[in-house]
C-alpha cells in the first residue's frame, strides 16, 4: 500500500508533465519505504529538463587530427536533411577503405582486440572509464550465413582480451574501486542463433523449441563468463558494490521484442541475477519510445519480486522509429511523450535503486541516452549519494563518436564518472553496415550533432592543433 509519502511525490511529478500512467508505474513499482529524495525536491530536478545543451564544439581539443577529420566529413555530409539523404543513398556503395579512413575510427572501436583496447585507453584519457562493447556481426532477417559459434568464441574472447584487462588496469590503481563503471557485453539476439527472425517470432511455438534453445544457450555462454568474473573478482574487491562486467540483451523490432526477447531476458534473469546475489551479471533493455513501455515493465518487476531475482535495465528512447511498420500506433506520437516517459521511469528506477540498494528489484541501470536533459536529471539525482550502493549501480552512456559534447560536459562541468560508450568493432564489412544503420536510425541526432557549424568550429581546431595560433575568422 503506498504511503503519502509516494501519493505527494507522485503527484507533484505529474504536474511537470509526466504522464498518469508513468505515475502509475510508479506508485506500483514502489514500496512502504521512503523515497531517498524529499518530495520537495523532485520538481526542481525536474525543471531543470529545460537547461541548454552544451556546445557542440567545446569537446574538440580532446580528439585526434584523425578523428577531427573524421568529423568534419561528417559534418559536411550532414550539414542539411537533403544532404544526409543523398548521403544515405550512397553510402552503400561507398569503398570500405575509404569507409574506414575517413569515418570509421570516429563511430567505431577497431577491427580487432588491439584496436579496441587501444580506443579504450583514449576513451579514458578524456574520462571515460569503460565501454560497452558490440561485435557488429548480425543477421536480423536471416539473409546471411554468419558462423554463429565463431561470434560465441569472439564475444567471450573479447571479455578476457579487452574488457578485463582494461578494467583490472584501472582497479589496481586506485582507491575507490566504485568509481570505475562495469565493462559491458553488447549481445544482439539477431546475431547470435540462424533464422533469428522467425525464431523470435516464434519464441513460444513448440516447433521453434531447438532454435529458441540455441539462442538461449549461446547468450547463456556469454554471461556465464560473466558471472563467473563477477563472482571470482568479488573475493579479490570486496568493496566493490556494482558489477565488475555485465552481459546486456539488446533490444529488437516490436514484434520480436514482444514475442521473443523480453522473455529470453527474464530467462537469463533467472539465471544470472538471483535476488541473493550482491550484483547482476544481466541486464536487458527497454525502448521507451513504445507507449505500452511502462506496462512491460511494471510487469517484468512484478514477475522477478514474486519468483526471486533481479532485473538489470537499460533504457534507450529507441532505435527503431523509422523502420517499425505500425509505428504509429505504437510509438509515442511526440518527442514530448517519450521524453516524459523517459524521465519518469528512469527517475523512479533511480529513486529505488538509492532508497533499497542491494534489495532493489531493479539491481543495475544503464541511462543509454544522448538527450542531455536526461542525462543531466539522472546526474543531479545522484549528487550527494556517493556511499549508495545504488549510486553504483547507474551508469550514464552514449554511443561511440556522437554526443561528446553531453559526455564532456558531464565529466567537466558536473564530475561524473559513471560513463562509458557503446563501442562497436568488428569486420570492416560489418562495421560498415554498423555505420550505415547510425546514419538511418540516428540521422537527426547525427544531424543535430554536426552540420555547417561544427565544420567551421572543426576547421578552426585542426589550424589550431597544427599551426599553434588562432584560426582566421
Amino acid at each position: 500500500m503506498l504511503n503519502s509519502h509516494l501519493i505527494r511525490s507522485a503527484s507533484k511529478v505529474s504536474r511537470f508533465g509526466v504522464t498518469p500512467a508513468a505515475v502509475r508505474f510508479m506508485a506500483k513499482t514502489s514500496t512502504n519505504k521512503q523515497h531517498p529524495i524529499d518530495p520537495a525536491h523532485v520538481s526542481p530536478f525536474l525543471s531543470e529538463m529545460k537547461a541548454v545543451t552544451p556546445s557542440n564544439n567545446v569537446h574538440l581539443s580532446q580528439l585526434s587530427t584523425k578523428e577531427l577529420v573524421s568529423l568534419g566529413i561528417i559534418g559536411c555530409a550532414t550539414v542539411n536533411k537533403p544532404m544526409l539523404d543523398l548521403v544515405l543513398k550512397v553510402f552503400p556503395f561507398v569503398p570500405i577503405w575509404i569507409m574506414k579512413l575517413l569515418v570509421s575510427s570516429l563511430y567505431c572501436g577497431g577491427d580487432n582486440f588491439q584496436e579496441v583496447r587501444e580506443t579504450g585507453k583514449r576513451l579514458q584519457a578524456r574520462g571515460i572509464n569503460n565501454m560497452m562493447l558490440s561485435l557488429t556481426i548480425e543477421d536480423a532477417e536471416g539473409t546471411k550465413n554468419i558462423d554463429i559459434n565463431h561470434i560465441v568464441s569472439e564475444t567471450i574472447s573479447s571479455i578476457h582480451k579487452i574488457l578485463k584487462p582494461h578494467l583490472l588496469q584501472q582497479l589496481e590503481s586506485i582507491s575507490d574501486v566504485n568509481s570505475i563503471p562495469p565493462g559491458y557485453i553488447a549481445l544482439k539476439p539477431s546475431a547470435l542463433v540462424s533464422n533469428p527472425y522467425q525464431t523470435l517470432l516464434h519464441f513460444n511455438d513448440p516447433e521453434w523449441k531447438i532454435q529458441r534453445n540455441n539462442l538461449i544457450d549461446n547468450c547463456a555462454a556469454i554471461t556465464q563468463e560473466v558471472f563467473k568474473l563477477n563472482q571470482e573478482l568479488a573475493l579479490k574487491y570486496p568493496q566493490r558494490k556494482t558489477p565488475f562486467f555485465v552481459s546486456v540483451i539488446d533490444a529488437e523490432k516490436y514484434a520480436l521484442q514482444k514475442s521473443g526477447v523480453y522473455e529470453l531476458q527474464r530467462i537469463l534473469f533467472k539465471k544470472f541475477n538471483p535476488q541473493s546475489s550482491s550484483m547482476v551479471s544481466c541486464v536487458g533493455t527497454w525502448q521507451l519510445y513504445l507507449q505500452d513501455s511502462g506496462a512491460d515493465l511494471q510487469k517484468d518487476y512484478q514477475l522477478a519480486e514474486s519468483e526471486g531475482y533481479k532485473l538489470g535495465l537499460k533504457i534507450v528512447r529507441g532505435a527503431y522509429i523509422h523502420s517499425e511498420p505500425n509505428r504509429a500506433s505504437i510509438i509515442f506520437p511526440d518527442q514530448a511523450g517519450t521524453d516524459k516517459n523517459f524521465n519518469s521511469i528512469m527517475s523512479t528506477v533511480i529513486t529505488d535503486l538509492l532508497a533499497k540498494g542491494q534489495d532493489s528489484i531493479y539491481g543495475h541501470l544503464v541511462v543509454a541516452s544522448h538527450n542531455y536533459q536526461s542525462q543531466k536529471l539522472a546526474t543531479q539525482m545522484l549528487s550527494g549519494q556517493e556511499e549508495k550502493i545504488g549510486k553504483a549501480n547507474v551508469v550514464l552512456g552514449q554511443l561511440l563518436g556522437m554526443s561528446d559534447n553531453v559526455t564532456h560536459d558531464l565529466i567537466v562541468n558536473h564530475k561524473a564518472k559513471n560513463l562509458i560508450k557503446y563501442v562497436p568493432w568488428g569486420p570492416p564489412a560489418e562495421t560498415k553496415d554498423y555505420l550505415l544503420r547510425r546514419l538511418q536510425e540516428n540521422g537527426d541526432a547525427v544531424r543535430a550533432d554536426n552540420g555547417f557549424p561544427l565544420v567551421i568550429a572543426v576547421a578552426k581546431t585542426l589550424w589550431r592543433s597544427m599551426f599553434g595560433k588562432t584560426s582566421p575568422s
